[in-house]
């Protein structure tokens, strides 16, 4: 087993937890909840059918499905978790487990941090997306018709258990997902991932993303160089009514960043190839802007991006590495993507 520890200042509470990465993982979940200072008589797993993962407890158990698919990640969800947790019983000593990808770990945490203002939740990511990003830092929420992600909370898990045994049975779509958030770390790093077993890379996209949570937990800062290749990926899925998953989204936006970075000055087009290479060459992932909106929709969709505080506003490469690029012209990211989308 890896254990990499996300370390959270507090004001005189410890909220530091464990991120645990190994086959067998999921086996330590009562280990997990014996530890927790709430004594938790029950349990509330939030799933999704179909699912090839059986959590097992000791203490009373109570299970809720969600719908699958993004348009079930809604506020009419969390109402109807929230009012299945009470009619169950459960109470702020109790714990969410959320067992699932991203949607579900977004879901299922949004949930707990609502509840009673707030219960623990531990996450069990059955997705590699979910294992190395979603499951990670504390960031949940649901999606609005005007964009995704746009309401939610920060709430930490109490700990995350990332069972390599169930990546095995991930279809071919949800690995290229997972794959697209890895790429990123590619760039964040500057190291060779791909040169890592699949354990060693999960565990050390872990310890990426949770140096940089440690530095930043609400994201006002450094947080934000997570979201490389996010702002026209979130356009994307919203524009493709989700019809583009979140990590095949990323591939594009990652390499869409590299070219705007390099349109604005800020890298050459070496750095733009190496960036191609990678999500293209070492993941096989798609990079072409589907024509799912035109230039003009695509530049709306990305000024309601939840990052952009000032004008238009992108994650991107540069001398000083990844870094947060405010006010970025609009007249510039609107002529890149007259050139490249359909292309």
């Amino acid at each position: 087993m890896n254990r990499v520890t996300v370390r959270l200042p507090g004001e005189g509470v410890d909220r530091s937890y464990e991120v645990v990465v190994g086959s067998g993982a999921l086996a330590l979940l009562d280990g997990l909840l014996d530890a927790l200072d709430t004594s938790p008589k029950r349990i509330a797993v939030v799933s999704q059918a179909g699912l090839p993962v059986t959590v097992s407890s000791t203490r009373e158990c109570h299970r809720f499905m969600i719908g699958d698919g993004e348009h079930h990640k809604t506020l009419d969800t969390i109402q109807e978790l929230c009012r299945g947790f009470a009619s169950a019983g459960i109470t702020r000593n109790d714990v969410v487990v959320a067992v699932g990808g991203g949607m579900v770990t977004d879901v299922a945490g949004f949930a707990a941090a609502s509840y009673h203002r707030g219960i623990r939740v531990v996450h069990v990511p059955t997705t590699l997306l979910g294992m190395i990003d979603a499951a990670i830092g504390g960031k949940t929420g649901v999606n609005l018709p005007e964009g995704k992600n746009l309401v939610g909370a920060f709430w930490q898990p109490s700990g995350v258990l990332c069972d390599l045994d169930v990546l095995s049975t991930l279809p071919d779509r949800e690995v290229r997902c997972g794959n697209g958030e890895m790429a990123k770390y590619h760039f964040l790093t500057g190291e060779n991932l791909s040169a890592l077993n699949l354990g060693e890379r999960v565990a050390r996209c872990v310890e990426i993303k949770a140096e940089v949570v440690a530095s930043d937990e609400r994201e006002s800062g450094r947080r934000a160089i997570l979201n490389y290749g996010h702002t026209l990926a979130h356009a994307l899925e919203t524009a493709s009514e989700h019809r583009l998953a979140h990590g095949e989204a990323v591939a594009i936006g990652l390499l869409f960043a590299a070219r705007l970075a390099e349109r604005l000055g800020r890298i050459s087009s070496e750095r733009v190839e190496q960036h191609r290479i990678v999500i293209e060459d070492d993941y096989g992932l798609a990079t072409t802007i589907p024509q799912v909106a035109s230039p003009a929709e695509f530049v709306a969709l990305m000024g309601r991006d939840k990052k952009a505080v000032d004008g238009l506003t992108f994650v991107l490469d540069g001398p000083s590495g990844i870094e947060v690029v405010a006010n970025v012209d609009a007249v510039v990211v609107r002529e890149l993507l007259d050139e490249l989308v359909g292309s």
